[in-house]
């Protein structure tokens, strides 16, 4: 995950911000007056911790434009300044579970949804179905989005619960001339890490054979179809389940082999305060922290390293990074 995308929040002197995290619920009737009780719930909170009424304003604003039930569904993660700015307002994937957040502090909290970005994997699934074929875009992420939910597997063994979002969907005839124009749209609309082409043999040869290259994602087939009831589509998406954590396990597992060959270069700094002062003099390639281990000065550490162009990676629980980050560095920050 590249940080710089967040570098903007980070452009003016501003010294306070509120953070506010709507978790995903399924939404009812009655879904616009759920969003303001519980923006109203988390304003109070806000009020009592001295938020300005500008950041307060500038999210409620924000908040009163869009569709309740997406909201209520998708989750939303919001950042406004002290001033008024609003400087992020982002999908919040975590589901039921989460909870509600609000925070007011120098800096934005973005701990969770780093995390959080980091760990989700996006998947342009084709299903071939005949003369058809049928694009989803989706996303396979935890259902919560603390640093201790996506942490470590429970006792018993069980991996942390992780839950496919369906995005769009669109049906499309794979003779028509266009064909390979609108796999390319979904395919740049969504920037997938996996590409599932899935259905029978045949249907799936010819889509294959449509497919654009190279395609910017790894290619995963698979004989679930998913297209004609429930049952199957609980078959196929078990089957994402499936293919994206070990897609995101083996990530995290590459980060560490990264991590510990530039360790072995002497190409690493750990702790918070080595980490922080390699971001801020802009030595800092990559920010690591560990998955279900807080980092020490965790909002400085993204803000610096946002500002910086850094990216980020999680590492497995147990890679035992001191105070629960550490970087790979670009250059030496002692010159």
């Amino acid at each position: 995950m590249e940080l710089s995308r967040l570098a903007s929040l980070y452009t003016q002197e501003e010294t306070s911000f509120a953070t506010v995290y709507l978790e995903g619920r399924s939404p009812g009737e009655d879904a616009a007056d759920q969003v303001r009780l519980r923006w109203h719930d988390l304003r109070e909170r806000l009020t009592n911790e001295g938020a300005e009424e500008t950041a307060l304003s500038s999210v409620e604003a924000a908040l009163s434009q869009d569709k309740a039930g997406e909201e209520q569904a998708d989750g939303r993660v919001l950042v406004a300044s002290g001033g008024g700015r609003l400087a992020l307002d982002q999908p919040w994937d975590a589901s039921l579970g989460t909870g509600d957040q609000a925070h007011w502090s120098p800096l934005p909290e973005l701990g969770s949804y780093v995390r959080h970005s980091a760990g989700a994997v996006r998947v342009l699934l084709a299903v071939a179905d005949q003369q058809e074929a049928r694009l989803t875009t989706l996303t396979v992420a935890t259902d919560v989005g603390s640093t201790e939910d996506s942490g470590p597997p429970q006792e018993g063994g069980s991996a942390p619960h992780r839950r496919v979002r369906h995005r769009s969907v669109k049906v499309v005839d794979q003779d028509a001339k266009d064909f390979g124009t609108t796999v390319t749209e979904a395919l740049d609309g969504c920037s997938p890490d996996l590409v599932v082409v899935a259905g029978e043999v045949q249907g799936r040869a010819a889509l294959r054979s449509r497919l654009p290259e190279p395609l910017p994602a790894l290619l995963v087939e698979t004989d679930r179809r998913g297209a004609t009831d429930s049952r199957a589509r609980q078959a196929l998406d078990e089957e994402l389940l499936q293919l994206a954590t070990r897609h995101i396990e083996q990530q995290q597992q590459d980060g560490a082999s990264r991590f510990h060959e530039a360790q072995g270069h002497r190409n690493t700094v750990e702790n918070s305060d080595q980490v922080l002062e390699a971001a801020e003099s802009g030595a800092l390639d990559t920010l690591f922290m560990e998955v279900g281990t807080a980092a020490e000065k965790e909002a400085r550490l993204i803000g610096a390293a946002a500002r910086s162009g850094a990216g980020f990676a999680l590492v497995p629980h147990g890679t035992g990074l001191t105070g629960g980050a550490a970087g790979i560095l670009r250059f030496s920050p002692d010159g």
